[in-house]
């Protein structure tokens, strides 16, 4: 099975909305993929948790069908939106100084790609 780990580190909302869509394109495919919210994308959380807020159905199903691989622990505290993450019970990493470790994905047979 072709694994993809896709790393969104934009902070633009259209920008992520199309990371979700791929994803969930991906898994519906058949391919095991895992999304990482990275860098300014952090920020996003807050919008996305938000029941009407444009493309939360996107990151709900997303979720849902766990897809989603962490939230960067350093870069979510930058942009406000650690404890929102926590508080969703979203898996959140920072194995490597504060951030994911993407080596695990590699390890573990993952096509890298990055938004």
């Amino acid at each position: 099975m072709k694994k993809i780990a896709l790393i969104a580190y934009d902070g633009e909302l259209t920008c992520f909305a199309h990371v979700m869509l791929y994803a969930l394109d991906f898994a519906r495919k058949g391919y095991e993929v895992k999304v990482v919210i990275e860098g300014a994308a952090t920020r996003l959380i807050a919008e996305l948790i938000r029941p009407d807020a444009p493309f939360s159905n996107l990151f709900r199903e997303m979720v849902d069908k766990d897809l989603l691989a962490c939230v960067c622990e350093s870069c979510a505290v930058k942009m406000g939106t650690f404890q929102m993450a926590q508080d969703r019970g979203l898996p959140i990493d920072g194995e490597m100084k504060g951030h994911p470790c993407l080596e695990r994905f590699v390890n573990e047979g993952y096509e890298i790609i990055t938004f």
